[in-house]
């Protein structure tokens, strides 16, 4: 019986350690595939399929959410992921984004539409870099600055857009474009705190409010699925500098001195002359 069991151990190690393995590699894989989809949609611009260039940036970005959260549901967190993960950002979100803009329109302006894109493409990466230089270390409730797949979204909707209400690219449009490129850029590597979301726990404290507010999302996505990112999108990137500037300006009402009580008026003393 000993020997029998003696026998067995040896091989209920590998099965676990195998098993361990698979589940660190499966966020890997994830990260893998948003690179590929940023390296296919650069390809696909380059070859002037816009269309299939920016729908392949908007995959990209699903199986980057896909891959943090797996890895957080599965335990395998590690500093090799972490790192990985930014190095296929900047794949996905910052080089096929640049080039897909690029290519649609901001090159009718010369030297300023490579260089909108350019600093598109280096304000995505300093906002990695700042990312994973504080994190832990900051308000889990808000980003620091527009995250890059948000930033990279906003091109790519702007130019999907733009092809499907046919519009035409000129000398004005293109002008307007490296300026909401630039806008982009400046919001990525500013200091303005964009919500994260992740205080929000709808599943344990409203699983049924959850659950309808996830499907009404997906079903109006699934319904319009350009017009409704493009808004929600929209109102994330507005939101982020309007919840600053409010909380700038009930800053000094909330620390503004209260003011000092009037003294009491005195009756006049009685003249020296006057009895």
């Amino acid at each position: 019986m000993t020997a029998t069991r003696a026998r067995r151990r040896p091989g209920r190690r590998p099965a676990r350690e195998s098993l361990r393995r698979g589940i660190y590699v499966l966020p890997s894989l994830f990260t893998v595939g948003n690179m590929l989809c940023g390296f296919a949609a650069v390809l696909y611009a380059i070859h002037n399929h816009l269309e299939r260039a920016g729908w392949l940036i908007i995959l990209a970005g699903l199986l980057d959410g896909l891959d943090g959260r797996i890895a957080r549901l599965t335990k395998s967190t590690s500093e090799f992921g972490k790192e990985y993960d930014s190095l296929a950002d900047v794949v996905s979100f910052g080089v096929a984004p640049a080039i897909l803009v690029y290519l649609w329109g901001l090159r009718d302006v010369g030297r300023w539409g490579w260089a909108a894109a350019f600093m598109f493409l280096v304000a995505g990466s300093v906002r990695l870099a700042r990312f994973n230089v504080k994190a832990g270390a900051s308000d889990r409730r808000f980003f620091t600055g527009l995250p890059i797949p948000g930033g990279a979204g906003a091109l790519t909707l702007m130019v999907l857009v733009a092809l499907q209400l046919g519009i035409h690219v000129g000398r004005a449009s293109s002008v307007v474009a490296s300026g909401f490129v630039f806008l982009v850029s400046v919001l990525m590597v500013s200091t303005i705190p964009y919500r994260s979301f992740k205080e929000y726990n709808l599943r344990q404290r409203w699983p049924a409010t959850a659950f309808f507010v996830i499907a009404l999302v997906v079903a109006v996505i699934a319904f319009t699925p350009l017009p409704a990112m493009a808004l929600l999108l929209s109102v994330y990137l507005v939101a982020g500098p309007a919840e600053c500037l409010l909380r700038r300006l009930r800053r000094p009402l909330a620390t503004a001195p209260e003011p000092l009580p009037a003294a009491p008026e005195t009756a006049p003393e009685p003249h020296a002359d006057h009895p």
